[in-house]
Parts: C-alpha cells; sequence; structure tokens
C-alpha cells in the first residue's frame, strides 16, 4: 500500500507541475501583486530610513531659509562671539589699569 501511495503523490506533483506549465498567466493580477510588493518595500524603506531623511530635509531647509534671509551661519555667529568676549576682557583690562593709575596718582598726591 505505501509503495501504491507514493506512487499516486509523485504522480500528483507531476500532473500540478503539468496544470501550471499550461496555465495561462492573468499578467494584470501579476502586476497587481508586483505593485503592491513594491509598494511595500518602499513604505518599509521610508519607515526604516524616515527620521534620518527628515532630519535631512529641516537642515537643508534651514541653511536655504538663512541664505535667502542673508542670517549669519552658527560657525561665523560664533566666531563673533568669541571677539566680543576679548574685547570685553581687554575692556576691563584698560578699565583696571586706568584705576590703579587713579589710585597711583591720588597715594602720590597724599603724600605731598
Amino acid at each position: 500500500m505505501q509503495v501504491n501511495n507514493s506512487c499516486r503523490s509523485l504522480a500528483g506533483a507531476a500532473s500540478v507541475s503539468y496544470h501550471l506549465r499550461k496555465m495561462s498567466w492573468d499578467w494584470d493580477s501579476v502586476w497587481s501583486v508586483l505593485r503592491w510588493v513594491l509598494l511595500t518595500l518602499a513604505v518599509g524603506f521610508v519607515g526604516q530610513f524616515g527620521r534620518s531623511l527628515a532630519l535631512r530635509f529641516i537642515e537643508r531647509r534651514r541653511k536655504k531659509t538663512q541664505q535667502e534671509n542673508g542670517s549669519v551661519p552658527p560657525e561665523i555667529q560664533i566666531e563673533q562671539a568669541k571677539l566680543d568676549s576679548l574685547a570685553k576682557i581687554e575692556k576691563k583690562r584698560a578699565k583696571a589699569q586706568v584705576k590703579q593709575e587713579k589710585k597711583m596718582a591720588k597715594d602720590g598726591s597724599d603724600d605731598s
């Protein structure tokens, strides 16, 4: 009995493959399935890399608006802040020196 059953299953598989070869394909259905597969892959790709793409678009938009408005880029703003702080330190030094000279002049005039 087992030999007979195995022969039937082989014969069944052969008949299925024969029918698949003889079957006419409905190409509209095939293209419909392929479109859904490609759409699903595209959505998965965007879902995986969407955040980094969004951040890149935001940065590009920010640079574009800065160039249009003529605003100063962040690198130049940092340099400007450094120069401002150095100028402020130099001003304080000069003020302290003037104050010290006044004190020395006052101490010298008190002795006479």
